[in-house]
């Protein structure tokens, strides 16, 4: 059957039938008579592609004259009809379409160039912010052939999407037959008028979008940007979470938002400036959270900021099974400019056995496999009752052992009771495992989720989610551990030589949360110098000396792409810290601190950073290619 990302548009499909006659006649042979029944083959063919249309009514401007500090919920109506034939079903997708620029879902003042922005049509405990809203409903009367399910809330108003968002589908058993009446829903219009709002006229769109079957991607096509923006696009239909985009600092350095995009059975690799990033030899690929240097006038025509879309990775795989690393092309480091040489062929995903949860991977300038992506490992119920979460790169073949645990791993991680992730600290010197309620979310460090209130993707200018991790949390920042639970050890280290009840010792973990056959980074130099699979080690592969004293270009490599360092921050006391990334390594100072990765406005720091090992940092796993 042919399949077509229908646009808003007819589709115009040819039948073509194919006839073809064969006749065998009776045959005369010398001596005798052979008769044969006369055959007649008539073969037709047809072809009934699947055809898909979507037609709306009342879509001329909806008008309403608000006097300030009024709620108006009657602000027009646009009834969209679709019909599609395609068994798979359909989607109906929604975008802020303001002034013919894709994503912008502010209305704008005719006259004084003031804005009302989108929300979901209240005060939103501030009196003193307009704001407007879009709600879609069925059509319920008659009762309609073939009805139409609404997405995402969108049965109660919601603030206009600024990325193409799915507001509605049908799964299956589409409309057929020349009278079928099509799946018909409407979208209504509300504001709020702050008591302070300038009188203007206001004015904005929403642009709704036909794809076909119900789970394709929408197609991929560039997305013009507001002028003196930055704009962040999924590049995928199937993605959970929203971005918007920041405003351009010119003639300045300009920080990429971090992805709050995931998508099932991929790995974020990092942002594209062209959609067709995997066949596009011009495309460039930048880090989760790159500095890009903006000058003057950049980015600044009608409908030219700077749209960036999600690379995508599918899996390859399971990381505890992987042992590719060699197939990868490593990235390169140009010493004249002082850049890396990066490419597709650098990077790969693969996905973790205890959750399921897919990582984008990359063989870096050390020539090692390393995670590009914060580790997001969660501790639930399910995972935790075999023992999952509890994993090493010790004696198991398939998800390893600790084998440095002060009790056996059944005993600390077979029970949905132990099921925290994280270490609380003594006063008398020791770590335990803290027996948190499974269903308790303060039980355990907090990580992105999608019940948070995504602050960040309505003020994509804010620098990171609020200090109490309750909003606006970005899903590239991950999971938070403290050093003891990242090393997998209730053992807290009085030193770098202090030993566990196991007789484990030295001043690197041989053990850790990475998945088996991965370890943690090393930290600081050791003995004779930077070890393999360690921070310092990356750092002179990108052109560093392997500690902070360094200057020059090489020290932003961190923030690069497939680097996609991000600042995650770090959390202490239960309090976000924001200020940078921090990075958990192998390798303890003393009793009290030891060594991160420091990613922060100034650069990269590898060698001599280090925070409290009561902390919560976040953690990046590296595959040794031996």
């Amino acid at each position: 059957m042919l399949r077509s990302h229908n646009k808003n548009n007819f589709l115009l499909y040819l039948l073509t039938i194919t006839l073809s006659v064969t006749i065998l006649s009776g045959l005369i042979l010398a001596g005798s008579f052979v008769s044969a029944d006369d055959t007649i083959v008539s073969n037709v063919a047809i072809t009934v592609p699947a055809s898909c249309t979507l037609s709306g009514t009342g879509m001329d401007s909806h008008t309403a004259n608000i006097n300030n500090g009024t709620y108006t919920t009657d602000i027009g109506t646009t009834t969209l009809k679709a019909y599609c034939n395609d068994s798979e079903g359909f989607a109906i997708y929604a975008i802020g379409y303001t002034g013919e620029e894709y994503g912008v879902t502010n209305l704008v003042g005719t006259n004084t160039g003031t804005t009302i922005t989108t929300g979901t049509a209240t005060t939103a405990g501030n009196p003193d912010i307009s704001n407007w809203a879009m709600k879609l409903g069925t059509i319920t009367s008659p009762t309609p052939t073939y009805p139409i399910t609404i997405d995402n809330s969108f049965n109660n108003y919601h603030a206009v999407p600024s990325t193409y968002t799915k507001v509605a589908h049908r799964d299956s058993g589409t409309d057929t037959g020349t009278n079928a009446e099509g799946s018909t829903l409407t979208t209504t219009y509300a504001a709020y008028i702050s008591k302070t709002q300038t009188a203007d006229t206001y004015n904005g769109k929403v642009k709704y979008t036909m794809i076909h079957p119900v789970n394709a991607d929408i197609s991929p096509f560039p997305i013009e940007s507001p002028s003196g923006k930055i704009c962040y696009y999924p590049n995928s239909t199937r993605i959970e979470g929203t971005m918007g985009c920041q405003d351009i600092i010119y003639n300045s350095n300009n920080f990429l938002l971090a992805s709050n995009y995931s998508r099932a059975g991929y790995g974020f690799a990092g942002w594209s400036d062209t959609y067709d990033y995997a066949t596009n030899p011009n495309a460039h690929f930048y880090g989760a959270s790159e500095m890009v240097f903006i000058e003057n006038g950049q980015y600044s025509g009608v409908n030219s900021g700077l749209s960036l879309y999600a690379v995508w990775i599918e899996s390859d795989g399971y990381l505890q099974d992987w042992n590719g690393c060699s197939s990868l092309t490593p990235v390169s480091y140009d010493s004249l400019n002082e850049n890396l040489i990066v490419s597709l062929s650098n990077v790969t995903a693969l996905t973790d056995r205890r959750d399921n949860d897919t990582y984008a991977v990359a063989r870096l300038a050390d020539g090692n496999c390393w995670m590009i992506e914060n580790l997001r490992l969660d501790s639930t119920a399910s995972q935790n009752t075999d023992g999952l979460l509890a994993q090493g790169y010790g004696t198991s073949s398939v998800y390893g052992n600790f084998s440095g645990l002060a009790t056996a791993e059944s005993s600390n991680f077979g029970s949905i009771t132990a099921n925290s992730l994280y270490y609380v600290y003594n006063q008398s010197g020791t770590a335990s495992v803290d027996i948190g309620s499974i269903d308790d979310p303060a039980s355990r460090f907090p990580r992105y989720s999608n019940l948070n209130t995504q602050n960040r993707a309505l003020n994509p200018n804010d620098n990171a989610c609020n200090d109490d991790m309750t909003t606006g949390c970005m899903y590239s920042y991950g999971n938070y551990y403290t050093w003891p639970a990242v090393i997998a050890s209730t053992i807290y280290y009085d030193s770098p030589t202090a030993v566990d009840a196991n007789g484990k010792t030295s001043e690197t973990a041989n053990t850790s949360i990475c998945p088996s056959g991965w370890r943690l980074p090393y930290g600081r130099n050791i003995g004779n110098g930077a070890l393999s699979g360690g921070f310092a080690y990356l750092d002179i592969a990108m052109g560093g000396n392997g500690d902070p004293t360094e200057t020059g270009e090489m020290t932003w490599n961190w923030r690069k792409f497939p680097n996609n360092y991000v600042d995650s921050g770090m959390i202490s006391f239960s309090q976000l810290y924001r200020y940078g990334g921090f990075y958990h390594s192998s390798t303890t100072k003393d009793g009290t601190y030891s060594y991160v990765l420091l990613v922060d406005t100034g650069g990269g720091y590898p060698g001599t950073a280090w925070g409290y090992k009561l902390d919560a940092a976040t953690v990046r796993c590296v595959l040794i290619n031996t």
